[in-house]
């Protein structure tokens, strides 16, 4: 091997590119891949491209510039955001709309990576992490963690009708239903239910009870796995998880 080639390390202490920059906070697996595709990382100065693997020691670049290796810690670092209405899940838009970004405290490393979505007219938990391992591991379906959201709608439910949105309908992008619904009471023409799913996908509790012509005017997001919007929370308020309730939430 000559001075000037490439270090090489062994498969067994190697990982996927796109794994170790998860790890380190950069995004998440699919977004990385883009990244790897576009040519932006090196590993050692050479070009990474896709189904590289690298090692935690090798020199990483991220558009030619160095990336930190992970910290020594147990835990990821996990912030929980109570979302208003009217703020957008992204950090750049074009109309200068409000951004769930703008009221985040800055993460101890890193950066901070979303846990799924919530649509403009929604409101209620949402989860950050600098963990891309973890964001990815959460927002994935086939771990089926739990979403719990509180939703109102205009009038009232039949017993066929909650038997329906359980056993499933079909939507434009394949069948969905809601695992568990649950009457919570309402007042005059307005009534509230309790609706659980294991996925994320675009506005789907809306979808569901459009296609029965229901018009869902409030939805709350309640819960995320094993971790509820604390009563005590304020819109746009954000507060740390514990270590606890991490590893909770890990093992949930």
């Amino acid at each position: 091997m000559s001075p000037n080639s490439p270090k090489k390390t062994s498969s067994s202490n190697t990982e996927k590119l796109q794994k170790i920059l998860s790890q380190r906070g950069l995004g998440s697996r699919r977004e990385l891949e883009t990244w790897i595709s576009a040519g932006r990382i090196k590993v050692n100065g050479k070009i990474a491209k896709l189904g590289d693997r690298a090692a935690q020691d090798d020199k990483i670049t991220v558009d030619d510039k160095a990336i930190l290796k992970p910290l020594n810690t147990n835990t990821p670092e996990v912030l929980l955001y109570y979302k208003p209405e009217g703020e957008i899940c992204s950090k750049k838009d074009p109309e200068n709309r409000p951004s769930v970004f703008d009221n985040l405290p800055a993460p101890k490393s890193g950066r901070w990576i979303m846990v799924g979505r919530l649509d403009l007219n929604s409101s209620g938990l949402l989860l950050f992490t600098t963990d891309g391992e973890l964001a990815n591991h959460l927002m994935h379906p086939r771990n089926e963690i739990e979403r719990e959201y509180a939703v109102r709608i205009l009038g009232k439910l039949t017993d066929a009708q909650m038997q329906e949105l359980q056993q499933g309908i079909a939507l434009a992008d394949g069948p969905a239903r809601f695992h568990k619904i649950k009457y919570q009471g309402g007042e005059n023409a307005n009534h509230w239910y309790h609706v659980i799913l294991t996925e994320g996908r675009n506005r789907e509790i809306r979808r569901i009870f459009e296609s029965l012509n229901i018009m869902v005017s409030r939805l709350i997001r309640i819960r995320f796995g094993t971790i509820a919007l604390p009563q005590t929370l304020s819109r746009g308020q954000s507060l740390r998880l514990s270590s606890e309730q991490i590893k909770m939430l890990l093992a949930g």
